[in-house]
């Protein structure tokens, strides 16, 4: 017959039952209750049918109570079955992802499950299915997501320039240009909304493919719009074409945004009717280029595919006139929400 092991005995009856009573795990506070009737004298067969367990799980009990206390009372997690993966395994994988492969040696442009399945076989001879593969690089924080265009002659070293120097150009600004008054930050850019519209994703059921109108006619026109992500406030046109002339338009209208008192600083790419010495620029704005070939400096640029994601795109246009009816009333939109504007437009580098 063998002996009962003692309860450790710096807890008595009453300490767990008061632990019971706070515990929010079912399984503990019924254990805790058994114990608590053995501190009281109770027999281990009490415990038991308290417990409704058996006395061998009234032992297993006292001895992870004695080693580990209350907690040791919860309800453990399943080990499951070992990892196929190594964390060997998984630091190279993310190499592997974060460098992306060279074409003339693995024969792909991006990698896909399959790639990286073949990949592990090939250097490991481990094999693993797609839904395991995905479930672990979901878990080293991978996604797939859509890359972003970037241009293939854009200077790194004049992108990191102009966000080091751009707090000293702001003062330059402040002291000269704008005289002392208080500073905006606008952004602004131009985006092509024709009648060749664009798809966007859309929730389908597995297994379908979802169609969406598809337009060939060539009728288009011009958003010039520019945000003011720290005040949340716009200020757009539509135009036919994008000339000298249309910018100036523009900017008169910016200029009529920018709050009273204040001097804007416009940043904007190097596009020919951006530069134009023929350009009226009205007293109350500078305009700051951003380097070249570096589009996702502006976050205009976000904002244009936030609005065709959201209302500009899977629709057929019927004329000029429908276009312009459409992108006025989706810029209105935007403007009528500032908390978007902020929260796609604001970046550390210009607002911090």
């Amino acid at each position: 017959m063998s002996i009962p092991v003692a309860l450790r005995p710096d807890y008595d009856a009453v300490r767990l039952r008061q632990l019971a009573r706070r515990s929010k795990d079912a399984p503990q506070t019924r254990r805790l209750l058994a114990l608590a009737v053995i501190y009281e004298g109770g027999s281990r067969s009490q415990a038991a049918a308290i417990g409704g367990v058996g006395l061998q799980t009234v032992r297993d009990w006292v001895l992870r109570f004695n080693a580990h206390g209350p907690d040791g009372l919860l309800d453990g997690k399943a080990p499951g079955q070992p990892s196929i993966l190594s964390d060997e395994h998984r630091q190279r994988l993310s190499e592997m992802i974060e460098t992306g492969p060279i074409p003339a040696v693995h024969g792909v442009v991006r990698w896909r499950l399959a790639d990286l399945m073949q990949w592990l076989w090939d250097e490991y001879r481990i094999r693993i299915s797609k839904q395991t593969l995905s479930r672990e690089l979901r878990g080293l924080n991978f996604r797939k997501l859509s890359a972003r265009p970037r241009h293939h002659e854009k200077s790194e070293a004049a992108v990191a320039a102009f966000k080091k120097n751009f707090p000293t150009r702001l003062e330059e600004i402040a002291t000269h240009e704008a005289g002392g008054k208080p500073l905006e930050i606008w952004f602004a850019d131009e985006a092509r909304i024709g009648q060749k519209n664009k798809i966007t994703r859309r929730w389908a059921r597995r297994g379908t493919r979802p169609s969406a109108p598809r337009d060939l006619r060539t009728a288009s026109a011009y958003i010039f719009g520019a945000i003011c992500p720290a005040q949340g406030k716009g200020a757009g046109l539509v135009l036919p074409r994008c000339t000298t002339e249309a910018m100036a338009l523009h900017l008169a209208e910016i200029s009529q945004a920018v709050a009273p008192g204040a001097h804007a600083v416009l940043l904007l790419d190097q596009a020919g009717w951006h530069v134009s010495r023929k350009l009226k620029v009205p007293p109350n704005i500078t305009l700051v280029p951003l380097p070249a070939k570096a589009p996702e400096l502006n976050p205009v640029e976000n904002i244009w595919q936030y609005m065709r994601e959201n209302w500009i795109s899977n629709r057929i246009f019927t004329s000029y006139t429908d276009i312009l009816d459409h992108c006025c009333a989706a810029w209105n939109k935007l403007v009528d929400q500032p908390w978007t504007i902020m929260s796609i437009g604001l970046r550390d580098w210009a607002h911090k």
